[in-house]
């Protein structure tokens, strides 16, 4: 942002993130949490809000939230209650919302995020509690709003960070990486489309102008389920608010205090929409349908140890060991099927810089042609550490290697096999090979006397004898057999 000589502007963001949680029913009753079911076909009784019915406990949401906190280094609450908040709309039709107010289920965590320049910043985490979530407002028909309860009731973990968030970028770092997070931990399948990982920013600015400091409201951008809708709201805001203050010096925290705004994702900006409530507006009270939830030490221990190792601190540690580009380690841990299935190869004894090079080669080219991962291939470890061993050790190439991976893709079976009955193993004779260099020397004397007189086309020179020679062997030549024996019998070319 360009700003008018002598105005110092500073952004400031805090993010709640709604992760709904990967359960077979809802948070306090039996009702199945299906997304695209026709509306209104998932209900009950209890999350209708009918009058003397009474809402059970989900454990596993339970569970589920308690793993994130840890795996998020938050305290777990030994003793956490239940509280309605009072919800004034028709999405939530009993009118009050459970949710966790002053004793959330972990606190006081972290998080951390790559910048785009190599370094890693910390993003602090205040809270992370379980709620239930709201339904959904259908605009389809012009004449009224249509309300679909299929999800009323749905376990969603809400995580609220410290206003520690400088930019749009780190926002969206933080988002990815946190959705990498909770479907690592298998808590919940993060997919925006479906409305299962939603953001809503808090902004304002720190202003200084002639010596005075000033702070604009603060404004929650409510609802956004994109990366891209969340960093544009981000700018949007930050541009809106201090072109707003230079306009407006009474255009202050102090003055305004806070409101909400929602995105039009058509012209890209912030609109208007009700009032910001503060807490003492949802008049939070204790749920008295509910017992509290007390977490047992051990039962947190268990979960500590299910925890595994993030995805951040494995890309830069596979990054570091194959000595490949953490752009590469991202693609290979985006999904942690496909990185436990990297690593048990190696752990067969792949040589990893193979196999890194057929996983973001040949597997990957496979996966996005079938629309899912490499997991879902169906390739197992003990496949692709063999067809990695076969080219390590020279017994077939890279292109006989392709032609491998899409058989195992398509029918299965051992690479090694394949290979053979496929004819593909890799020609290592050196007098094998010497016979056809000569061959293609012999067949091809206007490229060896292009070779021999050196210049600017000596090299594709080479290059055209190396792919006769190649030709000749039907691709199984070892290609740095080839090159060296072309050197010795063409000799050295002309200077120059």
């Amino acid at each position: 942002m360009n700003l008018p000589s002598g105005v110092k502007a500073r952004l400031i963001v805090g993010l709640e993130i709604h992760v709904q949680l990967h359960t077979k029913t809802k948070m306090f009753c039996s009702c199945a949490v299906e997304f695209g079911a026709p509306p209104n076909s998932r209900t009950c009784p209890v999350c209708l809000g009918h009058p003397g019915v009474l809402p059970v406990i989900n454990r596993r949401a339970v569970m589920f939230a308690a793993k994130t906190a840890l795996a998020l280094g938050c305290r777990i609450a030994p003793f956490t209650k239940w509280d309605r908040k009072s919800y004034w709309y028709p999405d939530l039709p009993k009118n009050y919302q459970i949710s966790q107010y002053d004793l959330p289920i972990g606190r006081d965590g972290k998080v951390e995020i790559p910048l785009e320049d190599g370094s890693i910043k910390t993003i602090r985490i205040n809270r992370a509690h379980l709620e239930e979530d709201a339904g959904k407002n259908l605009h389809d028909d012009p004449t009224c709003t249509l309300i679909d309860l299929n999800r009323t009731g749905t376990p969603l973990l809400e995580i609220v960070t410290e206003p520690d968030i400088s930019s749009a970028a780190e926002a969206g770092a933080l988002a990815r990486e946190l959705q990498r997070i909770v479907r690592y931990l298998g808590v919940s399948e993060a997919d925006m489309q479906k409305g299962h990982m939603r953001f809503e920013p808090n902004i304002n600015c720190e202003i200084e102008l002639e010596g005075r400091k000033a702070v604009t409201p603060i404004i929650e951008v409510k609802n956004l389920n994109s990366f891209r809708s969340l960093e544009g709201a981000i700018q949007f805001e930050f541009e809106r608010q201090v072109a707003e203050y230079l306009t407006n010096p009474d255009y202050t925290l102090e003055k305004l205090g806070k409101q909400n705004r929602g995105w039009d994702d058509v012209k890209l900006r912030t609109v208007p929409q009700r009032h910001k409530e503060e807490a003492h507006e949802y008049r939070y009270f204790p749920e008295p349908d509910l017992v509290p939830v007390q977490i047992a030490p051990e039962t947190v221990e268990e979960l500590r140890r299910e925890v595994p190792e993030l995805p951040l601190s494995r890309r830069r540690r596979l990054a570091a060991e194959l000595e490949i580009s953490e752009e590469d380690a991202l693609t290979i841990t985006e999904d942690r099927a496909t990185a436990d299935l990297f690593e048990e190869a190696m752990r067969l004894g792949a040589d990893g810089k193979t196999l890194a090079k057929h996983f973001l080669g040949f597997w990957l080219k496979h996966a996005h042609e079938a629309a899912g991962t490499i997991a879902e291939l169906g390739v197992t470890a003990e496949q692709a550490a063999e067809l990695a061993r076969l080219v390590a050790e020279g017994t077939i190439n890279a292109t006989s290697a392709q032609k491998v991976a899409e058989e195992v893709v398509s029918k299965g079976g051992s690479p090694k096999e394949i290979a053979e009955r496929l004819g593909l193993r890799q020609i290592s004779d050196p007098e094998a090979i010497r016979a056809m260099v000569e061959e293609a020397v012999k067949a091809n004397p206007k490229a060896v006397s292009d070779y021999k007189k050196g210049g600017k086309k000596y090299k594709k020179a080479f290059g055209f004898l190396q792919g006769q020679v190649m030709r000749l062997s039907k691709g199984s030549a070892k290609p740095q057999l080839v090159a060296e024996l072309l050197k010795e019998i063409l000799g050295e070319p002309e200077a120059g």
